[in-house]
């Protein structure tokens, strides 16, 4: 039996995650699995919402790629520039070729803030964790005024992320006695607060009855950073003395440059066997796909275990037909110490409970949890 050429390109939780599991199911002399990764670090993305709030800093939730990876994985830190998925092969930044018979694609999203005209100078986010640890020094020295928190566009990763920095801001102005000098707008490009309706109506009643104002179908045009003011494609200009902006995303440009992708990068993916559109022995998981559910570290723990099923079953002779439908399950948070839970699919929208210290505690052990949990493939 020849050995099988297995290639993940991409070290988040997806990419992590199906590299363990292939690992676990397949042996040496099935497969070798190699994992190229750009920096060799493993970031819990999740963590940076806490960070403008004085919360852990950015290196608790890093750690290094190689720490979570079964023993017979094999780990290349680089840059990969080009797939080629006619011949089969991976090629470095340094020329180097890495043949696969199977390769799973799980890049993740790249941010694109030049995207908006006066981005840089205008706007903050938590996206990253330099901008996550700029946007606690601004916190820091606001004394009241106006901000204003939204989305310059849609998709973006973790849907919820917004609305959680939001609560969780008011519920912080608000201990520190500037509740009263500030006034919150939250942007939404659509015709609600959320995505998903039944998450929407859920969320718009806590927040005008924390006196939090939004504005809805507002599309970002620019961003007038001496004026401090944001406006919209639909013709709406607002003032702000604070913005926190989720950037606009894009797929990542190995998959653009590759010619794997649509117009904004992302890979065309089968909704349940994840194969790409064309190219069925390539594979994709979370953020970098254009699948219609959230990009999330929870969609993509669900997708990796059908990816590793599929391509460890057809190795072994014994295709799987394990399907992914859309499964996702996430909490957000509500302030004041609570948080409610998301739970869904292709077709069962989330019916989020009651907000609660319960599901605020269970988000926070999950957070602790996650390095020997969810990238070992134990959940």
């Amino acid at each position: 039996m020849t050995v099988k050429q297995i290639v993940v390109l991409g070290g988040g939780v997806g990419g992590t995650l199906v590299a363990n599991l292939l690992a676990g199911q397949l042996t040496r002399k099935q497969a070798q699995i190699t994992l190229i990764d750009r920096i060799g670090k493993h970031v819990y993305q999740p963590g940076w919402l806490y960070v403008p709030f004085g919360g852990p800093p950015p290196e608790r939730w890093e750690r290094s790629e190689r720490s979570l990876l079964r023993r017979s994985v094999d780990l290349i830190i680089g840059d990969a520039v080009r797939i080629d998925p006619h011949e089969r092969y991976v090629e470095m930044a340094d020329g180097t070729q890495i043949p696969f018979d199977y390769l799973v694609i799980a890049t993740g999203a790249r941010l694109e803030p030049s995207a908006v005209p006066g981005y840089g100078e205008g706007a903050y986010h938590f996206y990253s964790a330099e901008a996550a640890l700029r946007l606690h020094a601004a916190l820091r020295e606001f004394s009241g005024g106006r901000i204003v928190i939204g989305v310059a566009d849609i998709p973006y990763k973790c849907p919820p992320a917004p609305l959680e920095f939001t609560f969780l801001l008011e519920d912080e102005l608000r201990k520190r006695g500037l509740r009263e000098k500030t006034e919150i707008t939250y942007l939404s490009p659509i015709g609600r607060v959320f995505t998903i309706e039944s998450v929407s109506q859920f969320v718009t009643p806590l927040m005008e009855e924390r006196g939090i104002q939004y504005e809805l179908f507002f599309n970002t045009e620019q961003i007038d950073p001496v004026n401090r003011t944001i406006s919209s494609l639909e013709g709406t200009t607002i003032p702000y003395d604070l913005l926190v902006l989720v950037p606009p995303h894009r797929g990542a440009t190995i998959i653009s440059e590759s010619g794997l992708g649509d117009a904004q990068g992302w890979l065309p993916t089968d909704r349940e066997t994840l194969q790409h559109k064309q190219f069925p022995y390539i594979y994709g998981v979370g953020d970098a796909t254009d699948l219609p559910v959230s990009k999330s570290g929870a969609a993509a723990h669900f997708e990796a275990k059908v990816i590793a099923h599929r391509i460890a079953g057809e190795i072994k002779g014994k295709p799987s037909e394990e399907r992914y439908q859309g499964q996702v399950m996430c909490f957000l948070e509500t302030g004041y110490g609570q948080a409610t839970q998301l739970v869904f699919d292709y077709t069962h929208p989330p019916h989020p409970p009651k907000p609660s210290a319960y599901y605020h505690y269970e988000k926070a052990l999950l957070n602790r949890a996650y390095w020997h949990l969810i990238p070992t493939g134990i959940v």
